[in-house]
């Protein structure tokens, strides 16, 4: 076993690495989403930007809801929609050529990742259930 990676404790959701990268792809695609064209701005702005930033909230919420197995894993996979909503909006993105390959590229792989962290994160819920008391 690695010694070099030593287990880190957990206090936040914002300390959880697949929530980083979420937040700052979220980030990222609203600058992005700033040069879209302004015909977008109830459909495809509103939407990428909405669904990009569910990723986050529906893993916060899960988080402070993490007592309850079920509704945790279930919010992993209100994460993972999301995400995967997100990924069909960058395609609308790269077809009407507001973002290039690869911008696209870039960002799907990050939701590529992001899903098979929320993946591993449903496969392990009892070790992110566990040992909870009212104040966590």
């Amino acid at each position: 076993m690695n010694n070099s990676k030593k287990k880190q404790k957990i206090s936040s959701v914002r300390d959880l690495k697949v929530y980083k990268i979420s937040f700052n792809t979220a980030m990222k695609i609203f600058d992005i989403s700033k040069k879209f064209p302004k015909e977008e701005k109830y459909s495809l702005i509103d939407q990428i930007r909405k669904s990009s930033r569910s990723v986050c909230s529906n893993l916060a919420e899960g988080w402070r809801k993490r007592k309850y197995k079920a509704v945790f894993v279930n919010k992993l996979s209100d994460s993972a929609a999301e995400a995967g909503e997100t990924q069909t909006w960058l395609e609308f993105g790269i077809a009407c050529n507001y973002i290039n390959k690869k911008t696209f590229d870039e960002l799907n792989e990050k939701y590529e990742h992001i899903f098979a962290m929320l993946n591993t994160m449903e496969k392990k819920a009892d070790s992110f259930c566990k040992d909870l008391n009212v104040n966590n």
